[in-house]
């Protein structure tokens, strides 16, 4: 049996939050059962960085400034899970043939 792990360079960040916020980190982590608050504050900034990936893509489709798929590439998910999220937001992004077309030429 072979154990497989991958290995990540880590970088360290360091920033001030008020007692409040460390509180629900802490709260955070004992909820998810991580180990430590570091963990913990690992977990959250990913979380937060994929709503910001999929916030600016759907921006960016929604105002034309990005393709569908530029778009799904821009939010880190695959074609259908984006197709879904635009449908579950009810975003209008195909305003005219123009969009349609290049989209079709860009496929």
């Amino acid at each position: 049996m072979y154990a497989l792990y991958a290995l990540y360079t880590m970088a360290t960040i360091s920033f001030r939050v008020a007692d409040e916020t460390k509180n629900e980190v802490e709260c955070f982590s004992r909820e998810e059962k991580l180990e430590d608050i570091s963990e913990a504050a690992r977990k959250l900034v990913a979380i937060g960085l994929e709503e910001f990936y999929r916030e600016k893509a759907l921006k960016l489709l929604e105002t034309g400034r990005a393709t569908f798929l530029k778009a799904a590439k821009i939010a880190r998910m695959n074609v259908w899970d984006f197709a879904e999220l635009v449908k579950t937001r009810k975003i209008t992004w195909i305003k005219d043939k123009e969009l349609i077309k290049r989209d079709i030429q860009l496929a």
